[in-house]
């Protein structure tokens, strides 16, 4: 036993119960049929001529379907006698390398054999203007700006870092995902309080100035299930892009307890949100440009998901990590991001302990002012699922006398310990398939 093992070695875990949370679940059941008929109705389709050579926009995000919507839109282009290629368009991530953000596009699914289109990597960028207003210069990916026209595709939802008319989006997409590293570090410069009406100055600029033909916007709902498929032309992005914004903040999933001690989290990763962890859901953040509420005194995350290839920005939100999440962080992968963004708390190392059971009962240990008999401990696979949470006693005794403050929230199992292999490793909660 190490001697950081000794000194919380006195911590009891407690017994959790699994809890089942509902939300709203409208889905689209016709996903590719969607896309063909936005793209008719949207008037993008009509702005493609035979022999126009098409961009179209893949992020680093696992957003639902999105594989099954870019093959979708290259079908689409190429029966209307285009030729549609892919470029990765995601700022800084994959290591800010041609290489890296086209494997962070095949681990979403994304290949040349399933789009049925080339993908163009590269981080080299060309320069298209200043804005007006504040004089930001405007950079655009140099396949994207040699192409006929760019369709851009993204998810609309809240933004992990910042808030305002437009968050993560189509608008983003322009700004930053086609800007790369260079456009993204030029961005942030103007601080992340500012990214919102950053982001809308540069995509109007490039709405106008550039070789955008119009764009799809996706809105998830709490089930990482696609409610909706948008196509919109660039005259109508902005004003769509609002509207859908609020849509998407009409289906985020929530923790429904909003004061507790502990989070436990399985994994995170870019894969699962910018932050690693969607920070609307934990209510943290690693800088002041949002107001929030503190919902818990500790949070303890046991390891990065495979996806997001050793990218730890977000860590910062942790308090408490594993020995084996650390020896899975690639510091090349996740430094770029913050070098770009220019928030430094979220890559800051947290405490790492041996294994998953001492992670736990740190978590516990450092909470003040409680009942360490009556901990109240959430645990969660990740912030992307939230549907299925387990909880401590205490919480249970609260959700149960207070029914009526929780009405979209049941009990599913029974009380059981925590399990724990021998080596102190947590036995997880079974993947949603």
């Amino acid at each position: 036993m190490s001697k950081l093992a000794d000194l919380v070695a006195d911590v009891r875990l407690p017994e959790m119960i699994e809890m089942k949370q509902s939300y709203p679940r409208p889905v689209l059941k016709d996903i590719a049929g969607e896309v063909h008929k936005q793209l008719d109705i949207s008037g993008v389709g009509a702005q493609i001529r035979p022999g126009d050579s098409i961009a179209l926009t893949g992020g680093s995000r696992g957003i639902a379907n999105i594989a099954l919507i870019l093959k979708e839109a290259a079908a689409y282009v190429k029966a209307k006698g285009g030729n549609p290629f892919i470029i990765p368009a995601m700022g800084s991530h994959g290591g800010a390398v041609a290489e890296g953000q086209t494997e962070i596009l095949a681990s979403l699914g994304i290949t040349e054999s399933y789009c049925g289109c080339p993908i163009c990597s590269s981080m080299e960028t060309d320069l298209i203007g200043v804005t007006e207003v504040s004089q930001i210069p405007v950079y655009e990916d140099h396949y994207a700006h040699q192409a006929d026209g760019v369709i851009l595709i993204n998810r609309i939802k809240p933004h992990p870092s910042f808030s305002g008319k437009v968050e993560s989006g189509v608008c983003k997409m322009a700004a930053v995902g086609l800007g790369k590293q260079k456009g993204a570090a030029a961005y942030h410069r103007l601080g992340i309080e500012n990214m919102s009406k950053t982001v809308q100055e540069v995509a109007c600029y490039l709405f106008e100035h550039g070789n955008i033909i119009g764009g799809i916007g996706t809105v998830e709902n709490a089930y990482d299930e696609t409610a909706l498929v948008e196509a919109m032309t660039t005259e109508h992005i902005l004003e769509r892009e609002v509207e859908l914004l609020k849509i998407a903040y009409e289906n985020f999933p929530q923790i429904y307890f909003t004061k507790y001690d502990v989070l436990l989290v399985e994994e995170m990763g870019k894969n699962i949100s910018g932050a690693g962890m969607d920070t609307m859901i934990i209510s943290r953040y690693t800088h002041d440009g949002i107001p929030h509420d503190k919902h818990q005194q500790t949070i303890c995350v046991l390891d990065l998901t495979e996806e997001t290839h050793g990218n730890a920005c977000g860590m910062g939100l942790a308090d408490i990590i594993t020995k084996r999440y650390a020896e899975h962080i690639d510091f090349m992968a996740t430094y770029p991001n913050n070098l770009t963004s220019r928030v430094l708390g979220s890559c800051k190392m947290p405490l790492v302990t041996d294994n998953d059971y001492t992670a736990i009962q740190t978590a516990i240990h450092c909470c003040t002012g409680i009942d360490y008999n009556c901990v109240k401990l959430i645990w969660i696979q990740n912030t992307l699922d939230i549907s299925r949470i387990m909880i401590s006693r205490s919480l249970y005794e609260e959700w149960k006398n207070n029914r009526e403050q929780y009405p979209y929230m049941e009990q599913v199992g029974e009380f059981h310990p925590i399990e724990f292999t021998a080596d102190g490793t947590l036995v997880r909660l079974p993947r949603r398939a």
